[in-house]
């Protein structure tokens, strides 16, 4: 199957990435088609005053995607901007494009609550399900991995793709299918939302010491004061880690000794460092094998494959729209 997905390059990855899309997509690579890229145009939408070095970022991004498993000899890895066909595709989708389907869009309401605190009222946060559409039909995509949140944005791509085919009479792209993932939401180690405003995260890249540190301050369950008085698991922001991140027989004898307060939350800190490590260490090890030069030419030869195969999709567009033709 061809599959898209892009992740926008806004700073270190953390474990709730990994857990939330990088696991699912070093799964992907192993059976389908998968081309992967750098959102950074995305991540203007949001972020366009905060002066992001996004070419860096971008970099940065795609050594944290080949240290998680993500093969460039199986997958095409490329940055979104390198290929102006996504700007072209997108600004012909816009004119087609009516307002009440992008002003009906709950994620986009959802989103103008979240972040009140930016001035996001632009027509490029408006049209990001339109440039997202652009992204994924681009290259036929008939699979998309997508949490449940973004299952609008993706009926808005189904509804453009259809639009088109009516307008101009050509059925070109392929209406790209849903493929949910199913995600561990796991929160940030002072129990609100992982994230690198607010401090509390566990990157990729962190050292040993480094998660040891930022993993002994999480919190445990509240009403535990001694030792060996009982615990709730159900309660604890460190078992959520463990049943994300642990094997199963250690879940299982973490939750029995702590209800029967025969763990200190010490001890299954340092048990839960220890799955940590086995995941990240691995990752490290990849990591320091990608020097500048080496992420530099994964990039470029995954932005050459890109843009031949988004030219000639562009060719078959433009001929349907200004010679109203179909080249199939």
């Amino acid at each position: 199957m061809r599959i898209v997905s892009g992740m926008r390059p806004t700073g270190k990855l953390h474990l709730g990435h990994y857990l939330g899309v990088l696991k699912n997509w070093v799964e992907l690579q192993k059976e389908n088609d998968c081309r992967f890229f750098v959102a950074d145009w995305h991540a203007l939408s949001t972020s366009y005053e905060e002066k992001l070095n996004l070419k860096k970022l971008g970099y940065d991004l795609v050594k944290d995607w080949i240290a998680a498993g993500i093969d460039p000899q199986h997958s095409t890895l490329f940055v979104q901007s390198a290929v102006k066909e996504h700007a072209e595709l997108y600004v012909l989708l816009n004119m087609i494009t009516p307002l009440g389907w992008l002003e009906r869009n709950p994620t986009y309401k959802d989103q103008l609550e979240q972040m009140r605190h930016k001035e996001i009222h632009t027509a490029g946060f408006l049209t990001y399900p339109v440039l997202q559409t652009a992204d994924i039909i681009l290259y036929n995509a008939e699979g998309v991995p997508i949490g449940e949140d973004q299952r609008p944005h993706l009926e808005i791509a189904r509804e453009i793709v259809r639009r088109f085919h009516h307008l101009f009479g050509c059925e070109i792209f392929t209406e790209p299918k849903e493929m949910l993932t199913p995600t561990a939401r796991l929160l940030g180690l002072d129990g609100r939302k992982m994230s690198k405003s607010y401090n509390n995260a566990i990157y990729l890249s962190d050292t040993t010491e480094e998660v040891w540190q930022k993993l002994r301050t999480a919190k445990t369950d509240p009403q535990r004061v001694r030792r060996n008085d009982p615990g709730d698991p159900d309660v604890c922001l460190v078992f959520d880690y463990h049943k994300a991140l642990s094997d199963d027989a250690t879940v299982q004898k973490i939750d029995a000794d702590c209800r029967a307060g025969a763990i200190g939350c010490i001890d299954c800190k340092k048990i839960c460092a220890a799955s940590i490590e086995r995941l990240l260490k691995p990752m490290r090890e990849r990591r320091a094998q990608l020097d500048e030069r080496k992420v530099e030419s994964i990039i470029e030869e995954g932005n050459d494959k890109a843009r031949t195969e988004a030219a000639e999709m562009m060719q078959r567009v433009n001929g349907a729209v200004f010679e109203i033709s179909c080249h199939t």
